[in-house]
Formats: C-alpha cells, structure tokens, sequence
C-alpha cells in the first residue's frame, strides 16, 4: 500500500533533516527515506574527528547546539540531530533503501525495500534528493583496489598496529588517518600526487605532519600514485605531469621510477563524489564535466517539475564546495517554494 505526502526527501544527513524541519515549520507532509542511520556520513567519520565549524554552523531550526569547546566532535554531533528528530517528531524512516523513482501523473513514487523485510512505496507532490557523497568513493583505479586490506574509509587505528599502511592524498582525512595510525604503532607510508600537502589542511594539524615527514617518522612518496596493489606489498610509481598545488614548495621529488614496498593495508582518502543516478533516472539534466545538476540555485529545483536537490548533490564533483553551514539552507529555499505553491491542496509549477 503506498503511502501519500507531500515532501519525499531521499537522504537523512543534516541538509536532508534541514528540508524536514523546514517543512514542518511550514505545516508540510514529509518523509524522509534513508537506507541507513540518520546522519550515516558522520557516524562513519573517524570516532576522534572534530568539526572545522563552530557549533552555531552545524544547527537547525534555531535548535542550540551546546559543545564543550569551540569545535564540536562527531559524538556531539550524533547527538544533535539524534535531537533535532525528536524535537521536531520528524518522520524519518532509517534502514529502508530506494531501490526505485519515478513519475506518478504530476508527482512522484519512490519504492523502497526495508532492512526488516518487506517493500514500501511513498507518492508525493515533491521529491528532494539528498544522498549526499560519502556512499561514492573516488576510486584509484588500480589493479587490487578491491582486496579487503583496501578501505576508502578511516574509522579508528588499533586495528593499524605493527602493520605497514599505505595512507593515498594528503588532505584533512588523509592526514589524520596517516597521524593516528603512527602513534598507533603503524609503519605509515603517505603517497600523493602533488607535490605538497593540499590547501584545506587544517592550520592546528599541518606542524605535526609537517614535523613527522621531516623527522622521518612517517615516509612520503610525493608526486607518486599507486599502480598496484598486492596482499603483501603495493607497487608505486610517478604521478603523470604531477607539480606543487598551486605553486606550494615541494617537500620531496617523485621518486623517477617505481618501486615495491611492502604493505599490510591501504587507507585510500581519495575523497568522494555524489552518485546522480537517481536524477539521470527521472530524467533530470546533469552537467557531464561538472556533476553538477542543473537547478535553480534560488529554489533548489531541477528542470523537471517538484524535483529537488540538496545538500553536497549540487556541487558536483566539487564536493568540498558545500558543507552543512551552507547546504542547510537548501532546506529553507526548497520549503519556501513550495509552499508558495499549493491552490487547492495541489502543486503548481511556477
């Protein structure tokens, strides 16, 4: 049996839970569909990790998010929007995958498939898609990337003791996985294909990688890719045409010819990107070089009428473009539009 409302939102991150707030102050139906917990990125960040934002960044609906220091940890974060549900009795339904979008006359029908078992199926006037990026890692491409010891994703380091890691990039996660596994006892080798450590760097964290490079303590291979990955080891060579990040000195030169070191594991943090087939699906315009949707940026809406998008979904392969400070405003503007737009209790298209 389908379920009827006016707001779909596929996703439950916080710019997902943002367009649900929103629509409940604005006296909206919504549901809001996830195939995992609320929040899922940040409960799969690593269990140390803290913000960049300050915690006023991070909230709600005017709902305060209370940190005991001025950037706020994943467990607090957890914890926030594990509130921002309750308080504001938002209907979100953790555990159940869209397997399926489509048309329905001038709305929408999403089918699910619930982690208990058994099918759902919800019809709205509106559909928001905002799933975010972390379920799409950027892939290195190379022969054994899908061995087990190979994770895009850094969750704590005991399990890195004694062991000899491969860390790919050398952004934020890239170094806090390369530093944490360190002062857990793991022989960590850094590889990127620049020249430097990128620009975002946290400021507090660049010194003490700095220092651990310089030290010898941490090895690095710059201007260098994987080309190969083995149970036992991982062939490293030179990085096509690679140079300093926009003109940043370089801390080493690549290493002219390719080597075997050996390897017990590879921490891949070579970001992520959104997944738009779920927009190609419903026939929704994605630019090919950007992956960018086209929508309105003032609304949110794609070309195809109540379709929407929020969250890191509009930045494309950019992701580092949107962040919770700025992505949940989509919620407001996409509520703000529609409810502009019921005569009579139906949609209209502006």
């Amino acid at each position: 049996m389908s379920e009827r409302t006016t707001i779909t939102v596929i996703g439950a991150g916080p710019c997902g839970l943002a367009v649900g707030v929103a629509a409940r102050e604005a006296g909206l139906s919504c549901v809001l569909l996830d195939k995992g917990p609320i929040v899922s990125a940040i409960e799969r960040y690593p269990l140390g990790m803290t913000f960049f934002s300050t915690p006023e960044h991070l909230e709600l609906g005017g709902v305060p998010f209370v940190s005991i220091s001025d950037k706020p940890s994943r467990a607090e974060a957890l914890n926030y929007y594990r509130r921002i549900v309750s308080h504001f009795e938002l209907d979100v339904r953790q555990y159940e995958e869209v397997i399926g979008v489509g048309r329905a006359g001038d709305g929408f029908v999403v089918s699910t498939r619930r982690h208990r078992g058994g099918d759902g199926e919800f019809r709205s006037d509106a559909l928001v898609i905002a799933t975010g990026y972390f379920d799409t890692p950027n892939r290195l491409g190379v022969a054994g990337e899908d061995l087990q010891k190979v994770s895009h994703y850094f969750r704590e380091p005991h399990l890195y003791f004694d062991q000899d890691v491969v860390v790919v990039g050398a952004g934020n996660s890239a170094i806090d996985a390369a530093l944490s596994t360190f002062r857990a006892g793991a022989r960590v080798t850094l590889v990127h294909v620049l020249g430097d450590f990128d620009r975002g760097v946290k400021p507090w964290v660049l010194p003490d990688i700095r220092n651990r490079v310089a030290a010898g303590e941490i090895a690095v291979r710059w201007n260098s890719r994987l080309l190969a990955i083995e149970p036992d080891r991982v062939r490293i060579g030179p990085a096509e045409g690679a140079r300093a990040e926009n003109g940043h000195s370089v801390m080493g030169e690549a290493q002219g010819h390719e080597e075997w070191i050996p390897n017990d594991f590879v921490l891949a943090m070579t970001g992520f990107r959104p997944d738009p087939r779920l927009l190609l699906s419903l026939e929704a315009p994605v630019d090919s070089q950007t992956g960018v949707p086209e929508h309105d940026p003032e609304t949110m809406e794609t070309p195809v009428p109540g379709l929407f998008i929020a969250g890191v979904m509009a930045a494309g392969y950019d992701a580092n473009r949107i962040f919770i400070q700025n992505g949940r405003e989509h919620g407001g503007r996409i509520v703000g539009s529609l409810r502009t737009r019921f005569i009579d209790g139906v949609l209209r298209p502006e």
